[in-house]
């Protein structure tokens, strides 16, 4: 039976728990997901997971941050005037803008809000956090 290697297009089932066990993700309750192992469309540390593994093999690997979403940098959270917002947007928690800098585009998260600040933060979600894998690869395509 073949071995998932770079450049493989897989199929896989995973659930993905923090450190305290919250499920951050699952594809139990959707079709398996299907990339292209090495080629960067998923965080490094799932790559190095899968390769090797076989069609119906299950296995659970901690991924460190650094393999996963990176740390979490503070010089990426801003605090700006409020005022800054067109007067029609008003930014609550959890509200995501997309932003653009020295032509990058990148995606933020408020973080917080008050009547003379807006934080605004542009780390991942999961930056920061070792993540946690169920894996099964389904197929290799």
């Amino acid at each position: 039976m073949a071995e998932a290697r770079r450049g493989d297009t897989v199929r896989v089932h995973y659930t993905g728990t923090l450190d305290d066990g919250t499920v951050f993700d699952s594809s139990r309750d959707r079709e398996p997901l299907e990339f292209s192992l090495g080629t960067g469309q998923v965080i490094p540390g799932f790559d190095q997971a899968l390769t090797g593994m076989k069609p119906g093999e299950s296995k659970k690997v901690t991924i460190p941050a650094a393999e996963a979403y990176g740390p979490y940098r503070s010089e990426l959270v801003l605090v700006v005037d409020r005022g800054e917002f067109p007067p029609d947007i008003q930014p609550g928690i959890g509200d995501q803008f997309q932003l653009s800098q020295d032509g990058q585009s990148f995606v933020v998260s408020v973080t917080d809000v008050n009547d003379a600040n807006v934080t605004l933060d542009a780390n991942h979600p999961l930056a920061g956090e070792d993540l946690t894998f169920e894996l099964e690869l389904v197929e290799i395509v």
